[in-house]
């Protein structure tokens, strides 16, 4: 057996991960200090933190930013994101309030209802499985009241449960289909908790059933998981205005090729694939942000919407456009299942304070916040680049990051900003005009 290997480490202490890190790379004996630096500077937070995740070794940082602005139902709202990418800051803000002063954005839930799935092996007869089905589902749910009580007082618990014949797809293979309302709470441990017992539960029905065959009476249960995939949980949001209003400064046939080029980009997304990734890619840049500020799972949620974006079988963008009667519409459609109760939502205290920022929404709220999110966000992305192209402000909004690899001192830096206004932003460029300052006598700090 390799003696590098190494058994227990989630046992370890925090010091002894770091000291295995310097061990086995060479890093400098002062890392523990350096990564220090980056811990919040008090015990109870540094605890929360921690337990977040396994075998901490730190805190890693990213920009938690406001995008001021966004009226949505005619509320306005500051948007708490949490983002490395700052053009993603920068073309939310923007647009937030381009919209604000065009009546804002409008969106509604169309449904909640969240799923999940017992998949099992049952070598009985199909026709007899579903005789026997509805005295098995009424077990189900008495059998999983328990875990359903708590939630059923607050409006949710299980919708419904459907028995699915799977055997085209693999021998004697079948499903248990179930939906789930869960409120405000994004529900993945009330639904796999119910699951597991749906398991249980028709397993001991068949073992007890003394009418079946000795075959019959053996189910297998491969796994109970919920689905990320709700595609009975949608939302909505649209923005809408007289074509002629649509760009500040601009004459009306302006704004009329304007909303073409729009048009053109959103059919392109809609029919080719290769496009529309990446505009969708645009939209979850807005919703990422949102859903991790908040302490959403976006991975989740990413998963769903990219699913949701093939259900006709081709991936296509997920928003939308249409132009009638002289009014601009552009709209988003989204499966999207978040939560604002339980895990990391009331845990973080970041998430906390985004929630608090967002004015303490429902669930059904934040499902309507990010679609605006996405929405907004795409809209700023195909406006860039319809409008000349997106490299040039993203280039500029890179500035300062290249600035930091190149460690340019402070008192620098308006100077090279000043210099790169009206010239293309890149590392290489920035790098080239730093080294022409100091040789005119410029010293790096």
């Amino acid at each position: 057996m390799d003696d590098s290997i190494i058994k227990g480490f989630s046992k370890y202490t925090k010091h002894q991960r770091i000291d295995a890190l310097i061990l086995k790379y060479g890093f400098d004996e002062n890392l523990a200090l350096w990564l220090d630096s980056f811990e919040a500077p008090d015990q109870i937070t540094r605890k929360i933190i921690d337990d977040l995740s396994e075998n901490p070794i730190s805190s890693f940082h990213l920009p938690f930013s406001i995008a001021p602005n966004f009226v949505v139902n005619d509320k306005n709202l500051f948007f708490p994101l949490v983002t490395e990418e700052s053009s993603v800051v920068a073309a939310l803000s923007n647009i937030g309030g381009f919209w604000a002063q065009r009546g804002g954005f409008h969106a509604e839930v169309l449904g909640t209802e969240k799923k999940g799935q017992v998949h099992f092996i049952w070598k009985g007869n199909p026709e007899t499985l579903n005789l026997l089905f509805p005295e098995i589902k009424e077990k189900l749910f008495a059998e999983s009241a328990f875990l359903t009580v708590k939630m059923i007082k607050r409006g949710g618990g299980i919708i419904s449960i459907e028995l699915k014949d799977m055997t085209p797809v693999l021998p004697d293979y079948y499903q248990l289909d179930a939906s789930f309302e869960t409120c405000d709470a994004m529900g993945a441990n009330f639904i796999n908790s119910c699951l597991e017992q749906f398991g249980k539960s028709i397993q001991q029905y068949f073992r007890g059933n003394e009418q079946l065959s000795v075959k019959e009476r053996d189910c297998e249960i491969i796994m109970a998981i919920l689905s990320n995939y709700t595609p009975n949980s949608l939302v909505r949001a649209w923005v809408e205005c007289p074509v002629d209003n649509l760009l500040d400064g601009k004459t009306s046939d302006e704004c009329r090729l304007f909303a073409g080029k729009m048009e053109q980009a959103i059919r392109i997304s809609q029919s080719d694939v290769s496009r529309a990734v990446t505009h969708n890619k645009g939209v979850f840049n807005g919703i990422d942000a949102l859903a991790l500020a908040t302490g959403n799972d976006f991975r989740a949620i990413d998963a769903c919407g990219h699913a949701y974006a093939a259900r006709s079988g081709r991936y296509c963008g997920l928003t939308d456009i249409l132009i009638q009667d002289g009014v601009f519409r552009f709209s988003i459609e989204l499966a999207l299942a978040v939560g604002v109760v339980g895990g990391v939502t009331t845990v973080h205290p970041l998430s906390k304070l985004a929630i608090q920022i967002l004015d303490q929404p429902s669930a059904s709220e934040l499902m309507m916040y990010m679609a605006v999110a996405g929405l907004a966000s795409n809209f700023g992305a195909v406006k860039a680049l319809v409008s000349g192209g997106i490299q040039e402000g993203h280039m500029k909004l890179h500035l300062s990051n290249i600035m930091n690899q190149i460690r340019i001192p402070e008192e620098n830096i308006d100077q090279v900003q000043r210099h790169f206004q009206d010239k293309t932003v890149s590392f290489s460029a920035v790098e080239e005009y730093w080294k022409s300052l100091k040789l005119e006598g410029y010293e790096d700090n």
